[in-house]
């Protein structure tokens, strides 16, 4: 039976009229610096758990944004929601990894995969019960998702490729969020800093948002996670 923990999450709480939004665990970013402030990544994880968070998203890449997959697995164990696995990943052996480490789903980065290495990695990820979000930031890589009948799909409002130090916007989920194949659910991820861009987003038919920068910035950040999440009521 195909794991579905993060989706399901997401959907019941998009059932519930309530705006899903996944908060984004990094260390730092090329463009932000050191966004943990000495904070505990643990503790910060569970506190946004606590706040609602239907989802957690862990990034695991070292070098750039400063995880591991050791921090996963310690937020995975401290935490009772589904979590994402954020990196860079091309191999099964990653996926392995994903899985034993206690990710509930992986995330597929179209840009850096041939469409035949995707459909590898999305058939080897189902395979080991996880659940593949494939990341897509043009109108090609939105078509060979839904070719290969993606059920988790984001858009990502900043070049992946660019180390997200880009000038993006709302306006890349706004342009080509009407290209996905109904069904899916649509995650807009990144540049999203307030409930304004969160309202954008979900208008332009994403059904839930990704944050991480604005969230780890904020002086409270379970504080302006529900700001975030009750955007609009």
């Amino acid at each position: 039976m195909a794991c579905t923990k993060c989706t399901t999450a997401l959907w019941t709480r998009h059932r519930l009229g309530k705006i899903p939004v996944i908060p984004d665990i990094k260390c730092k970013s090329p463009e932000a610096g050191d966004l943990l402030r000495g904070r505990d990544p643990i503790a910060l994880a569970k506190s946004l758990a606590a706040a609602g968070a239907p989802v957690l998203s862990v990034v695991t890449e070292t070098e750039h944004f400063g995880g591991s997959p050791e921090l996963l697995r310690q937020i995975a164990q401290s935490t009772s929601v589904p979590i994402l696995r954020k990196d860079f990943i091309t191999t099964r052996e990653q996926l392995h990894e994903s899985a034993e480490i206690g990710a509930s789903g992986v995330l597929l980065i179209a840009a850096i995969l041939e469409i035949e290495q995707l459909r590898e990695l999305i058939d080897e990820a189902w395979a080991l019960g996880l659940e593949p979000l494939v990341e897509t930031h043009t109108e090609a890589e939105i078509i060979a998702g839904n070719e290969l009948m993606v059920t988790f799909l984001g858009i990502n409002n900043r070049n992946i490729m660019e180390w997200e130090m880009d000038d993006g916007n709302v306006n890349t989920t706004e342009k080509l969020a009407g290209l996905v194949r109904p069904g899916a659910l649509l995650l807009s991820e990144s540049s999203i800093a307030s409930p304004d861009d969160v309202l954008r987003a979900t208008a332009a038919g994403a059904h839930a948002v990704l944050v991480g920068t604005a969230i780890l910035r904020a002086q409270n950040p379970p504080a302006f996670y529900k700001v975030l999440s009750e955007a609009g009521r």
